[in-house]
């Protein structure tokens, strides 16, 4: 058994043991986890302060997820825009596959808490997602998610990637994962090998915190970097946990130090649940006109909001600029008003 399997053996499956380790009561706790599945590895277990913690906020159950909020199960109308076991198709060139049904942590502001944690994904389904693909001469890039697909094991996903591979029209695959971030032990030299072997291929990470950047966080991220293995790195905005522009302008700062490009910064899913976790869409507008001139823009996300009933993700960006008569007025970064000569 690898050093990642003996890990991922001894993490957290019972919300009581997090209570007994931080002095809190399990039974609210367990009542959660009842109807939403709770797991922590070891190593992101080691990182908690605490019940006012923003990392134990992401990670450990509260009540709030069982507040009526109001908020819809399927929020992204995933289960709708099915047309194939595991496949979520609502851009013309490119689809969400959802190979995994489980993750190393379960994230509490999940979009898919609906189903994550609660059923494993057959390898029939995977079958019948990639016979999908193969008949879609339209997809071009295929982007695998679930769960979280690096929990699977290096056999299993090499079979996938493979079989992809044989699919004349698919060009570019992309893996969603957060294991550099709560299981980087995962990232090992042969896992980076046989990634390695399926260019281009992408990986999208996702860390919320700096915290979250740990030396190992660094070292998985560095390993996959040197695989030829282009990094981006996608942030959920979360109320008490990241909702303030020091933190995220420490956080992309230090992801540029480990090779993992901001790429998105999401407004927060309408999801059942997780209603607990949201911000005002004022809050990014914000913190994005506060890191603008501050960062580098290579260091700056697109701030983005998806869609309610999967009408597919847009940016939103602070008003820079006003038409003035003739004129066109734009704001710099420091605030100060400058007339843009533009033409007809």
């Amino acid at each position: 058994m690898e050093l990642w399997q003996q890990q991922l053996k001894e993490s957290l499956v019972s919300p009581r043991q997090a209570a007994l380790r931080f002095g809190v009561d399990a039974a609210p706790l367990e009542r959660v986890a009842e109807i939403y599945p709770f797991r922590v590895t070891p190593h992101y277990f080691r990182l908690l302060q605490g019940p006012l913690d923003p990392l134990w906020k992401q990670v450990i159950p509260d009540p709030a997820e069982l507040a009526e909020d109001g908020l819809p199960v399927d929020p992204l109308n995933e289960d709708e825009l099915s047309p194939a076991p595991g496949i979520v198709h609502r851009y013309p060139d490119r689809v969400l596959f959802l190979v995994s049904g489980a993750c190393a942590s379960y994230c509490r502001f999940c979009t898919r808490k609906r189903r994550v944690g609660r059923a494993q994904v057959s390898f029939s389904e995977v079958l019948a997602g990639i016979d999908y693909i193969a008949a879609t001469p339209a997809v071009r890039d295929v982007l695998l998610s679930g769960g979280d697909p690096l929990i699977m094991s290096d056999m299993v996903l090499r079979e996938i990637l493979q079989r992809l591979r044989r699919i004349p029209h698919v060009e570019v695959i992309r893996i969603g994962t957060r294991i550099p971030v709560t299981l980087p032990e995962r990232i090992t030299e042969g896992l980076c090998r046989m990634l390695s072997s399926f260019h281009p291929l992408f990986i999208n990470t996702h860390f919320n915190h700096p915290r979250e950047v740990t030396p190992e966080a660094a070292e998985a991220c560095a390993r996959l970097a040197g695989a030829g293995i282009p990094l981006g790195n996608q942030t959920v905005l979360l109320r008490g946990v990241n909702d303030a522009t020091p933190v995220l302008r420490d956080l992309f700062l230090r992801l540029l130090k480990i090779r993992a490009r901001p790429y998105y910064l999401h407004q927060m899913d309408l999801t059942r649940g997780a209603g607990h976790f949201r911000t005002p869409l004022s809050c990014g507008l914000r913190i994005m006109a506060e890191l603008r001139g501050t960062l580098s823009g290579l260091a700056i996300p697109t701030f983005v909001v998806d869609l309610p009933g999967g009408k597919g993700k847009i940016p939103l960006l602070p008003e820079y600029g006003a038409l003035r008569g003739n004129q066109v007025v734009l704001r710099s970064p420091c605030g100060e008003e400058v007339v843009y000569p533009d033409i007809e």
